[in-house]
């Protein structure tokens, strides 16, 4: 959840850098590959296992009413990826970075000199920019990616729920990633990364409660920032995210009662669960190996406070990054990251299954009895009752 990475970590990401990533992203028309780029042997993440095509749109939203508060001026922006269930044979594709989110990343792990930007930047994956949307109206489930990492990093899980009929809004927070491209040639840098080390992450993560508040006004408000807004079913919203991401949707269940559910994937909760709960709201923790009781204290601290459906699972063999796309690329490396043996398509696969089963049974009411306990197809999954 802060800027400090493991070394293992960091070592699996620089591994992972050398050859493209599938995955979906800001696309423009003059970030179009190459022929040499597309020359290039790809990487795909797990291909979505619903039964719809994934469309997937950008949207540029700005809060006039708030100062962004990293910059200390200027009105709050965010960029949204919106992913949706649409018709097959329809929209083109889309990258996973521009060169110059790319290319920040890379100089942030200290690989500039050594892995090309049109590497890092991508190829195209299930989503597809311009795609006719499926009619209907659909569940909204907002994603709000870790510390410094572009919202790209939840491609995996965010293509499999729009695929299986959820709306997705994954959100970038301006100024909380090493580098988010915006309109007009813009590229916003992490001025929070060391703003974040004198106000500490509570900071952040009530920011980026805000943040979604105002993200739900623009998507379900009366003149919606979306045109297809009308997908989107008010009255069925989550919010899921990773580290801070998944910590912030406390903060924005506290916040906001329109988010009905909400899920962490192994962030510490730097804003705490009030003291009157959430309202009865449904809750997963849904965490590293590390993460069991006593593995973290705030999740200790937390989970008498949560007063809803709940459950804390954690993966055996996980660590911090397994909920992300970046396990899944360096399986297809044949890279190992000793601090987290969990196979990546496995880690895609359980991350899909649990969070969408989550979400099935409190926005959809469906059953799923994958809820209810350990599974013998799923022996590395631990349930936690404290």
């Amino acid at each position: 959840m802060t800027r400090r990475r493991t070394a293992a970590a960091a070592a699996l990401l620089a591994l992972l850098l050398p050859l493209p990533l599938a995955a979906a992203g800001t696309a423009a028309a003059a970030d179009a590959p190459s022929a040499a780029e597309r020359s290039r042997p790809t990487v795909e993440l797990p291909r979505p296992t619903g039964p719809f095509a994934v469309g997937r749109e950008d949207l540029h939203l700005v809060d006039r009413s708030r100062t962004d508060p990293w910059a200390g001026s200027g009105p709050r922006e965010l960029m949204v990826t919106m992913r949706y269930p649409a018709r097959r044979d329809t929209g083109g594709p889309a990258r996973y970075l521009t060169r110059e989110e790319a290319r920040l990343l890379l100089v942030d792990r200290g690989l500039d000199q050594a892995v090309p930007v049109e590497t890092l930047a991508g190829t195209a994956s299930a989503s597809r920019t311009g795609a006719r949307p499926l009619a209907g109206r659909h569940p909204l489930v907002v994603l709000s990616p870790g510390f410094t990492v572009h919202r790209a990093t939840l491609t995996a899980l965010a293509e499999d729920l729009a695929s299986r009929g959820y709306v997705v809004a994954a959100v970038d927070h301006a100024y909380e990633s090493v580098g988010t491209a915006f309109p007009g040639g813009r590229v916003l840098t992490c001025l929070a990364c060391d703003k974040a080390q004198e106000t500490g992450m509570r900071a952040v993560s009530d920011n980026r409660a805000r943040d979604v508040s105002f993200l739900l006004d623009r998507l379900t408000g009366p003149h919606p920032a979306w045109h297809h807004a009308g997908l989107i079913d008010p009255g069925r919203i989550a919010m899921a995210g990773h580290s801070i991401g998944g910590a912030s949707a406390i903060a924005a269940m506290a916040a906001d009662p329109r988010i009905r559910a909400g899920v962490n994937m192994d962030g510490g909760n730097a804003t705490p669960v009030p003291a009157t709960g959430l309202g009865g709201r449904p809750f997963l923790l849904l965490g590293a190996q590390q993460r069991g009781p006593g593995g973290n204290a705030s999740w200790d601290r937390d989970w008498p406070q949560l007063d809803g459906w709940k459950r804390w699972i954690t993966f055996d063999g996980s660590g911090h990054f397994t909920f992300s796309d970046f396990p899944s690329i360096g399986q297809q490396l044949g890279l190992d990251d000793p601090e987290a043996p969990l196979p990546g398509a496995r880690s895609v696969e359980l991350t899909r299954r649990y969070v969408g089963a989550f979400l099935d049974r409190h926005l959809r009411g469906q059953s799923r009895p994958v809820l209810d306990g350990p599974s013998a197809d799923a022996p590395e999954v631990r349930f936690h009752t404290p």
